[in-house]
Formats: structure tokens, C-alpha cells, sequence
């Protein structure tokens, strides 16, 4: 069980709490509870009016709605902001979704009752996963349409994942909530939408970092590179972090090997070996500050307006904008594209019949064509990659007659590095396909320990091509493997 608090909620924890049970603690719930006796004071003044509590929405702003009808007020606003069209948000993202929905309230700042945030728990621990869509979100107003979609539940409305059961909402065991005021506001506004994709995305990138490095090196043995680019001295006159860490990687993975220490005919090898630390060592750094803007995100309050009873004081703002991860979600998406743009110029390397290597790796080239088409893949992959990676946030659209006229498009963002992550992953294992491949051709020499540990396991899985076959099934098991093989780098 993990307890929810106001302490930083980083990409590592969230790691872990995904596979736990969840609750408030004290503090927690004494934060909740104190705003919500606030805004419900404020509610018994008259001719107060504040922004989405007792008035219309966006440029509906100036409609003052009557006391009797500030619940149907929030009802509605969850079901006419409902309207998200496209593919479903993948399972994974929408429990990260609940999470920081829930992590949004726990501040005190949102007004919302201990009842709807209570139920929302209850939706995370027992895996009751709404149905929301991946269009209809400009990163501005919040996230309003797939947020509004995640709510839905609450009213026994829309859909749900249960139990390996996509059913609708009204079958679960529960009574539909009656939502106070300020409720539905602060469940449609804010970033959850942007901010669970991008949480997501990260920690995936960091399993691919690591595995971007290790295939290289084991594409490095095959393509019998030379390791002088990877000297010490080269990347410390540099001194950027991530190509230092990267350089330093590669010596460890290549440690011990008796193919990396055997003479090398040439004088300096393609960049997609020899500037292996500088483009991985870039797209390191990126991720590091990407995480440092996500990380603040997640553990901010983002939905509007925001409440402050210490101070007395209810405040319409913009904290729900999503430029701060529009931006950098594109730039992420930049960086991992990266990591198969020079993974695919290595697989092309080893393909090519150079440094000994028969053409497609295959011993009968002609009868059989190998692993000639893997690399076609790999490059139309990377070429819609490419495509992808035009920036969302550079974008805006005007929205809500002219009151919501600076729009992030973070959604966008968020939704392209999803795909462009997914696509990296496949590439590497692309290429991880055709390094495994290459290397058989160096034997009876040895490689590192490292990379003879997983040769040996790779092996039990995808055995080595002798003639051709249906390549599909081996990138896939390629992609399989490089999920459930335990990194020890």
C-alpha cells in the first residue's frame, strides 16, 4: 500500500506505485477536507461569483448559475465535455491518468470532496479502468475531453476496462456520485492527459537508452569497429554529462571482449559507430531535463480555479496550460527519434557485406535474401518517425469563441511521442535482430561477458538464420525479448 502525500512524486516512485493498492494519508485528507469546508463557506455568501463554481464555462464565463443548480451544473460540464473521438488511450496511460488525478487533489488547492477522490482510489485499486480517447484535447483549458472521459464513471456513465471486460460503467457496483460544486471543473481541468503520457514515455525511454547502447555495442562486435572513439580522454575535454556516461557504458559492455581488442584493418569507422557517445549522449541529456519539467508537472496543481483557505482566496488562473510539456514533449520526441535514425544507419552497415560480413548477413545470398527487408522496415519506420517528430506546440488554434485564443496542442505532443517511442523500440529491435546476426560471424572469437550473457539467451529465443524465414516473428520476438530480459547494464 502506498500513501498518497504531498511529498515529490518522482518518474521512480511512480514505478512503483503502479503495482500497489493506494490510499490518503492523514495529512492528506485533512488537506481535502479543509478546502472543501472553505469553498463550501463561500458558497452560503451571496452575490459572489467565481469562475466555474456558480458560472458558466470558458466564454460562458459571465453566466451566473443559480444556487439550485450548481450541481447539475457540474454534471453537465463532465457530460458535454465527453466527446473524445480516435483510438482508445492505452490501459497503462489511464491508470497513470487516475493516479495523478487523484495526486492533483491531494494539495488541497481544488476544492473537490473526500467522497469523489475516495471513489477515484477505488477505481485504481481495483483496476476499474475508464474508456478515453486519444483526440479532442488542445493542452489548454486542461485536458477537458479525455479527462472528461476518465470522469464519466463517477456519474455510473461511459465505459470501462474491468476484469478483462470492456463493459459500461452503470454494471459496476457502485451508486452514481452527485458532484458538488467546483467538482467537475477539477476533474476536467488540468494536464493528467499529457502528463501520464509523458510519465509513461520516460520511464519506457529509459529502459531504451539502456538498450540503445548495449545493441550498439553488440552491432559494433558484429561491424568489428574499432573502440578508440570511445577513450576517455576524447568525451572529457567535451564534458557533456550524457556522452560522457554513454562512452563509458559502451567500455563496460565491450569489456573483456576478444573481438573489440582484435586488430582492425580500417582507419576510423562511420559516424553510427564511431559518434555513438555523441548522439546517444545527446538524447541522455534531453531525457534528463524532459524529466526534470515532467517531474515538476506531476507534483503541481493544475486545474483551475485554485483555492487557497490559508489566505482566503479563490483564484481564476492558467495553471492548466500545457506549454511547459508541449515543448517538451516535442523535443523528446526529437531526441528518442534520434536513437533509431543511427540505429538504422547501423543495421544498414551490417547488411551491406562489408568488414567480412556476407550481404543481408545470410551465408546463400541470392538463393536467400536474409535480412534484407528488416531494413527496409527499419527505414520506413524511421521515416514516419520523422514525420511525426513536426512539432505540436508550435501550433495553436482559437477555441471557445475567442476566450481560449492560446492553445499548447500539448495533447498532440504527447500522443506523437507515444507512437514515436513505440516505433524507436522497434527499430532497435531491428537492429538487435541483425547485431546478433553479425556477431555469429565473428566466431570462434568471444565477445564480452556482457554481451555473451545475452547471445545465450537470445539464442533460446530466435535462433540464428540459416535460410530464410518469416522475419516478422523474429522482430517481434526481438521486441518480446528486450522486454522481459533483465538488464544488467
Amino acid at each position: 500500500m502506498h500513501f498518497l502525500n504531498t511529498n515529490l512524486l518522482s518518474l521512480e516512485k511512480i514505478a512503483s506505485i503502479l503495482s500497489q493498492h493506494i490510499a490518503l494519508d492523514e495529512s492528506s485528507i485533512s488537506n481535502i477536507l479543509k478546502c472543501r469546508m472553505f469553498l463550501d463557506a463561500k458558497m452560503q455568501e451571496k452575490d459572489k461569483t467565481y469562475y466555474g463554481i456558480n458560472t458558466g464555462f470558458g466564454s460562458l464565463c459571465d453566466v451566473k448559475i443559480s444556487s439550485e443548480d450548481i450541481e447539475q451544473l457540474q454534471e453537465n460540464l463532465v457530460l458535454s465535455h465527453a466527446c473524445g473521438l480516435g483510438d482508445e488511450v492505452p490501459q497503462d496511460v489511464v491508470k497513470i491518468m487516475l493516479l495523478l488525478k487523484i495526486q492533483n487533489f491531494v494539495y488541497g488547492n481544488s476544492g473537490v470532496g473526500l467522497e469523489l477522490t475516495q471513489r477515484l482510489i477505488d477505481f485504481y485499486n481495483q483496476g476499474i479502468l475508464p474508456v478515453v480517447y486519444t483526440m479532442g484535447s488542445l493542452g489548454a483549458s486542461g485536458d477537458l475531453a479525455p479527462l472528461a472521459h476518465l470522469s464519466l464513471p463517477l456519474l455510473n456513465r461511459g465505459v470501462v476496462h474491468h476484469e478483462g471486460i470492456r463493459k459500461p460503467a452503470e454494471q459496476l457496483n457502485f451508486a452514481a456520485l452527485k458532484l458538488q460544486s467546483k467538482e467537475g471543473l477539477a476533474l476536467l481541468n488540468g494536464t493528467q492527459f499529457m502528463s501520464s503520457y509523458a510519465v509513461w514515455c520516460l520511464l519506457k525511454i529509459n529502459k531504451l537508452l539502456q538498450w540503445a547502447d548495449l545493441i550498439a555495442a553488440i552491432s559494433f562486435e558484429g561491424y568489428h569497429a574499432t573502440q578508440e572513439p570511445y577513450t576517455p580522454q576524447i568525451h572529457s575535454i567535451r564534458n557533456h554529462p550524457g556522452q560522457i556516461d554513454t562512452a563509458a557504458n559502451l567500455r563496460t559492455i565491450l569489456a573483456g571482449s576478444e573481438i573489440a581488442a582484435a586488430p582492425k584493418s580500417q582507419v576510423q569507422d562511420p559516424y553510427s559507430f564511431r559518434c555513438i557517445p555523441q548522439v546517444h549522449g545527446a538524447t541522455r541529456d534531453a531525457v534528463q531535463h524532459v524529466q526534470q519539467i515532467v517531474t515538476r508537472e506531476i507534483n503541481a496543481v493544475t486545474d483551475n480555479p485554485l483555492i487557497f483557505p490559508d489566505d482566503d482566496l479563490i483564484l481564476s488562473g492558467g495553471n492548466f496550460h500545457g506549454q511547459p510539456l508541449a515543448i517538451n514533449l516535442d523535443y523528446l520526441a526529437i531526441a528518442v527519434a534520434e536513437l533509431a535514425n543511427i540505429s538504422e544507419r547501423r543495421t544498414y552497415l551490417l547488411i551491406s557485406g562489408q568488414r567480412g560480413l556476407p550481404p543481408f548477413l545470410i551465408r546463400s545470398a541470392g538463393l536467400d535474401s536474409g535480412l534484407m527487408i528488416a531494413q527496409y522496415t527499419a527505414a520506413s519506420i524511421v521515416s514516419k518517425n520523422k514525420q511525426l517528430c513536426t512539432p505540436a506546440s508550435v501550433d495553436s488554434i482559437v477555441s471557445s469563441n475567442g476566450q481560449e485564443d492560446h492553445v499548447s496542442m500539448g495533447a498532440n505532443a504527447a500522443t506523437k511521442l507515444y507512437e514515436v517511442v513505440k516505433n524507436t523500440e522497434l527499430v532497435l529491435a531491428i537492429e538487435l535482430l541483425n547485431a546478433t546476426q553479425a556477431l555469429e560471424f565473428r566466431r570462434p572469437l568471444r565477445s564480452s561477458p556482457v554481451i555473451e550473457k545475452l547471445m545465450t539467451a537470445y539464442r533460446q529465443r530466435i535462433p540464428f538464420m540459416e535460410k530464410d524465414r518469416i522475419v516478422h516473428n523474429d522482430i517481434m520476438d526481438s521486441v518480446a525479448f528486450m522486454n522481459e530480459y533483465k538488464l544488467d547494464v
